[in-house]
């Protein structure tokens, strides 16, 4: 039973966000090369994606869309709910999501200059000694942040919304379900990596992980809590032919949030020894995204990135990728000591 179909007929009785939202203007993103066509954007597919990322196993970016990211976080769902593992959404599966109907698909929210506020980096520099120069390796649009903010894409919120708006305060535009259910992050963490998780929507609530397991064939990281029950789980990007995945028992020995980045060349089998190092700031466009989740492995880490359309699509230099609103989920998860476990 296809996505669509399945969930039309359980949960359609959610009332979808429409009227009164205003779109965003695709000039706000800056220029992007051609994209194959893809397939027209599923209210009810987004509907299953919105459940999925709010209940600990996101899809990926909520995009309204089939792929291996939604079939991934499915299995995820199926195994915590003990039901047939398909990665689809049959009849036992939509049941179980029948139960989290009240989680809409798509909220509207009204835009306010925290969320719109930059600073942004444009023209981006490519060149890394370019971008050392830089006060933080930001976003580099407005519509870009707010992608992040709601899990998904820029293109994403142009189809969501009409093609005429431009992006400003008190402006209502139609988002994914995204807004988490707590921000009453702990007295100890640093205002600066609370405005982060504030800026990426990251439910302060989440469980504690006794012991990851990161799984090459599948492209997951799976955490379990001290039980040994699957909590919570996210498509990664893990090595490459060059970069293998260090298959072994780890361990996290720390966790650095918003994260300077020691670009060597040293390190990176595709660019010249003869290149410079250089020191790169902070930021939600940095290599490693907002953490840097240390492993006892030496060089080797769990991480956010820059292009999260990419997760599970390419290739790392070795590190455990995951979208910057999962890694910042996951630092949340994990503690210096925790387990981590690399397999084939």
């Amino acid at each position: 039973m296809g996505v669509r179909k399945g969930v039309a007929g359980l949960i359609a009785a959610v009332a979808m966000a429409s009227g009164g939202a205003v779109a965003v203007q695709a000039q706000n993103e800056p220029a992007q090369k051609a994209a194959p066509a893809k397939p027209a954007l599923s209210r009810d597919i987004l509907h299953v994606q919105a459940i999925l990322d709010q209940l600990g196993f996101p899809p990926g970016p909520l995009d309204g869309r089939e792929g291996q990211g939604l079939t991934a976080a499915l299995k995820g769902f199926q195994i915590t709910r003990q039901i047939p593992v398909t990665g689809k959404t049959d009849a036992r599966t939509l049941q179980a999501l029948h139960q989290h109907r009240a989680i809409r698909p798509t909220r509207i929210v009204r835009l306010t200059p925290e969320m719109l506020a930059g600073p942004f980096v444009r023209p981006w520099p490519r060149d890394p000694q370019a971008q050392a120069k830089l006060k933080t390796m930001g976003y580099r649009s407005a519509l870009e942040k707010l992608a992040e903010m709601f899990h998904t894409t820029p293109q994403v919120l142009i189809e969501l919304n009409s093609p005429d708006t431009r992006l400003a305060p008190g402006v209502p535009v139609e988002v994914p379900n995204a807004i988490p259910a707590s921000r009453d992050y702990p007295a100890d963490i640093k205002p600066e990596w609370r405005r982060t998780l504030t800026d990426l929507n990251v439910n302060a609530v989440q469980p504690k992980a006794n012991r990851i397991i990161v799984d090459k064939s599948d492209k997951v990281l799976r955490v379990f809590d001290a039980k040994g029950m699957l909590a919570a789980q996210f498509n990664v990007t893990t090595g490459s032919k060059r970069d293998p995945l260090p298959i072994g028992s780890w361990k996290v020995n720390g966790v650095a949030t918003n994260p300077d980045f020691h670009y060597n060349p040293k390190l990176f089998w595709d660019v010249s020894d003869k290149k410079p190092d250089a020191l790169l700031p902070p930021g939600p466009n940095s290599p490693v995204g907002v953490v840097w989740i240390d492993l006892s492995k030496e060089h080797y880490g769990i991480h956010g990135t820059p292009e999260p359309h990419l997760i599970g699509r390419s290739e790392s230099h070795g590190c455990i990728r995951l979208t910057n609103w999962d890694a910042a989920r996951l630092a949340l998860m994990v503690s210096p000591g925790t387990p981590v476990i690399f397999q084939e």
